[in-house]
């Protein structure tokens, strides 16, 4: 009779487990900060209103003035032609589109003025300008 010996079965498997573990984590992490790191990767300093109220449309492009005048659509930066095309084919797409305009409050008035004849143009009735609300 041939005897067996007692040594344990070597494990030639490699558990992934732990590896899932840490890559949905890492997922989850990435997704929720993304948002909050874009959001905040344009510096505007929004001027103050008395009252407000805040947007939750999902239907709606972002417009960005810096101030040194240059304009972001949705954290991209853009030139004045690429803004009214791109805001011209989401209109296409949708027409219930909402403009939300950032803009620094040391901006000339002027082009803001621009920018808002350029989305009359374009037949954007959704407009609205973003502000901080007083404290």
């Amino acid at each position: 009779m041939n005897r067996r010996s007692a040594k344990p079965k070597i494990v030639s498997e490699i558990n992934i487990t732990p590896l899932t573990d840490v890559a949905i984590t890492l997922l989850l992490i990435f997704m929720i900060t993304t948002p909050l790191i874009l959001q905040s990767s344009i510096k505007v300093n929004l001027p103050e209103a008395a009252s407000g109220k805040p947007f939750t449309n999902t239907r709606q492009i972002n417009i960005t003035v810096s101030s040194d005048n240059v304009m972001y659509i949705d954290n991209k930066l853009v030139t004045r032609k690429e803004l009214i095309s791109q805001v011209r084919m989401a209109r296409r797409d949708n027409s219930e589109l909402e403009v939300i305009l950032f803009s620094d409050k040391m901006v000339r008035f002027k082009k803001i003025v621009s920018i808002l004849d350029d989305l009359n143009e374009i037949g954007i009735k959704n407009l609205n300008i973003a502000a901080k609300v007083e404290q």
